[in-house]
C-alpha cells in the first residue's frame, strides 16, 4: 500500500525549502561589506568601459555618408 501522506505538512515543508533557498542567495548578494561591494561596482564599471571601447559603432549613431572624397 501506499504511504498516507499529510499535504498541508508536504506543503508547508516545500515553502521552508525555498526560503531557506533565497535565504543563502540573499547572504551571497547582501552579506558583503562596503570594500567588497566597491570592489564589484568598480569591476562592473571596468568591464562595460572596455566592451563600450571594442563596439565598432554606437546604437543609435547614424553611419557617414561618405568620406568626403568623389
Amino acid at each position: 500500500m501506499a504511504e498516507i501522506v499529510n499535504l498541508n505538512q508536504f506543503r508547508k515543508t516545500k515553502v521552508r525549502e525555498s526560503d531557506q533557498q533565497q535565504a543563502v542567495e540573499n547572504r551571497i548578494r547582501f552579506g558583503r561589506n562596503k570594500a567588497e561591494k566597491e570592489n564589484d561596482r568598480r569591476a562592473a564599471e571596468r568591464r562595460e568601459t572596455l566592451l563600450s571601447g571594442k563596439e565598432l559603432e554606437k546604437p543609435g549613431q547614424e553611419k557617414p555618408e561618405g568620406d568626403g572624397q568623389k
